[in-house]
């Protein structure tokens, strides 16, 4: 009796690629144009302000605005030496061999990739918040892109783990 196939992997993406979560960036961008609008007429319009408050008004709708573009962020360019993680104020430059495994677990906000080190590292770029199914695309081409390229490259140090 023949052993049944394995499901198949997902073929790996042609590099370079970025992985980005799209709606999310959508969301968080409009609403901060919103408000700088927004907060920015209100101090305009308002009679009784001086210069100084109509500019706090114009700086403080600035603030949120730039706060919710940090949070629109988040990406993950994967090519062919390795990926570069941009998470909200950091940039992480990863080679392929210090990947161990790509993982998105139910209830996890975000991928999270185990590096050689024993570490583990955040990548906000692919978050199942608004978009799953275009998330577990993502995590799956990501998990694919990583496990073509260390197995062609160069061995990480130690085992790898299995599963994912």
């Amino acid at each position: 009796m023949a052993a049944p196939a394995p499901a198949p992997q997902p073929a790996p993406s042609a590099l370079p690629v970025t992985f980005r979560p799209t709606r999310t960036r959508v969301v968080l961008l409009t609403a901060g144009a919103v408000m700088f609008v927004a907060i920015s007429a209100i101090g305009l319009l308002l009679d009784d302000l001086h210069p100084g408050e109509r500019l706090s008004f114009i700086l403080t709708a600035l603030l949120f605005s730039g706060v919710l573009a940090l949070l629109s962020r988040p990406k993950v360019v994967a090519d062919e030496t390795g990926v570069t993680v941009v998470n909200i104020t950091r940039t992480h430059r990863l080679e392929w061999a210090e990947i161990l495994r790509v993982n998105l677990r139910p209830g996890d906000a975000w991928v999270f990739l185990d590096l050689n080190d024993g570490s583990s590292l955040p990548v906000l770029g692919i978050q199942p918040g608004v978009a799953k199914a275009h998330a577990l695309r993502d995590a799956r081409a990501l998990r694919a892109l990583s496990e073509s390229r260390t197995a062609t490259g160069a061995p990480g140090p130690g085992p790898r783990p299995s599963g994912g």
